[in-house]
């Protein structure tokens, strides 16, 4: 929570259309029904797709939830359209970027095993491409399947693949290393613990069902065999498809409208800003991203105990509804000139939204898609909850850095956050038809 709340929408059932333009190639939901995907049959569909789809349609224009569960004598429901969205492995971006938030996330990191290098990283990326290909098509993990997801649709699984800094000297290609990757500088709010930072190989992993996530998660732990070790792991959560009367963007656990004002997919400059370009210094790079990961916790005690206009002048927002305090609704520009009666800005100078705003920041901006976590209670007490911060941008040093640079110096929320992990990614382009992740890397 670095930045101004994002904009992209909570996820939804396949049969709502969104308000946020659709995603790229690499994360467009396919419609084509899933049981007739080969090799499904040890993840049996119930029921057939014409059912889904007269019974997902009507369900989700009301904006309820599909109901699985069947009383005596009677025949299961059919698959929901949640379980049955499917998002492309291959294609021009990886998925998992400019896709849909999913209500599960498990982000993992880790750094190669002593002695292993580039064969071994080809081998590992290999595996690992092949593997998530099947996932996200909702066909088991080889063989081996453990069967966590059985007779579950593949319910959006995207897998996503970055590489650390580290990753390059340990594979001897430092030469291919982007500038991009040079290390974040510090900032006052870090806490950050090395154990849980960083790290060799990053996998980001979504689905809106949490067995088709921890199923992908553990065929990827056990896909890196002895190549690589875990570093850290952390697990998060958005709300559920359906779970609210109309499509509407989620709050975060501080109860606000969490996604406004993020750079959307129809916007002239979007790629510019969230994807590399191609004809840069490192040319495998090209349509690949970098993801700057931050595990943020929320000091829930002291913010819930502040009265709700204090909260909000905080956000710079109203809490009902996300909208702007200078009036409108969620997607209202910000009115950072207007002044009360007391001649002080309505949106106070040290607002979030208003230090987080591109327009406060030369332009400055990024796609953020996090997850919140919550891992209990800590030694003192108190929820040890938050936000896994995602952010994507072509270029760190001009997304992430200059935003958080500035809400260092000033950001009346930052009394409330403890940012306590930090990592930074190379996100190569989207695998072709026969390649696998990161090949233009490791094999040129």
């Amino acid at each position: 929570m670095t930045s101004e709340p994002r904009t992209t929408p909570e996820p939804r059932t396949a049969s709502v259309p969104r308000t946020t333009p659709e995603p790229r190639t690499a994360s467009v939901p396919r419609t084509t029904p899933v049981d007739g995907a080969p090799g499904v049959s040890r993840r049996r569909l119930l029921g057939t797709a014409g059912t889904v789809g007269a019974a997902g349609l009507a369900l989700g224009a009301a904006g309820g939830a599909v109901t699985h569960a069947a009383t005596a004598g009677e025949a299961p429901t059919a698959l929901s359209s949640v379980g049955s969205g499917t998002v492309a492995f291959h294609g021009e971006h990886q998925a998992g970027i400019t896709t849909p938030v999913q209500t599960h996330g498990h982000l993992i990191a880790l750094d190669l095993a002593p002695g292993a290098g580039r064969k071994e990283a080809v081998a590992l990326m290999r595996r690992w491409s092949a593997l998530a290909s099947e996932l996200m098509a909702g066909r088991p993990a080889g063989t081996g399947d453990t069967g966590v997801a059985l007779d579950a649709g593949p319910s959006s699984l995207t897998v996503t693949f970055g590489f650390g800094r580290g990753f390059f000297g340990r594979t001897g290609l430092t030469a291919r290393r982007p500038a991009g990757l040079d290390p974040l500088p510090p900032f006052t709010a870090d806490r950050l613990d090395t154990r849980r930072s960083n790290g060799d190989l990053w996998v980001q992993i979504g689905a809106d069902d949490g067995l088709v996530a921890f199923h992908a998660l553990r065929a990827i732990q056990q896909a890196a065999g002895a190549s690589a070790r875990v570093r850290w792991q952390m697990n998060g959560f958005n709300r559920s498809p359906g779970a609210t009367a109309r499509p509407m963007t989620t709050r975060n656990l501080m109860g606000q409208v969490d996604g406004t004002n993020n750079p959307k997919p129809s916007d002239e400059d979007f790629d510019r800003r969230i994807f590399v370009a191609r004809g840069g210094e490192q040319e495998w790079l090209a349509g690949g991203s970098f993801a700057v990961v931050r595990r943020i916790r929320m000091l829930l005690d002291d913010w819930e105990s502040l009265p709700l206009e204090e909260q909000e002048r905080i956000i710079g927002r109203r809490k009902s509804d996300g909208a702007p305090l200078t009036g409108g609704t969620e997607t209202t520009p910000l009115a950072l000139d207007r002044r009360g009666p007391d001649g002080k800005p309505v949106i106070p100078a040290d607002a979030h939204a208003r230090i987080s705003a591109p327009e406060q920041n030369g332009g400055a901006a990024m796609l953020r898609r996090p997850f919140s976590y919550h891992d209990g209670m800590g030694a003192d007490g108190t929820p040890d909850a938050g936000l896994l911060f995602i952010c994507w941008q072509a270029d760190p040093l001009r997304g992430f850095v200059p935003v958080q640079r500035k809400l260092d110096r000033g950001d009346a929320l930052s009394p409330f956050l403890r940012h306590e992990a930090s990592g930074l990614f190379a996100v190569p382009g989207g695998a072709r038809e026969g390649e696998y992740v990161g090949q233009r890397l490791l094999e040129s």
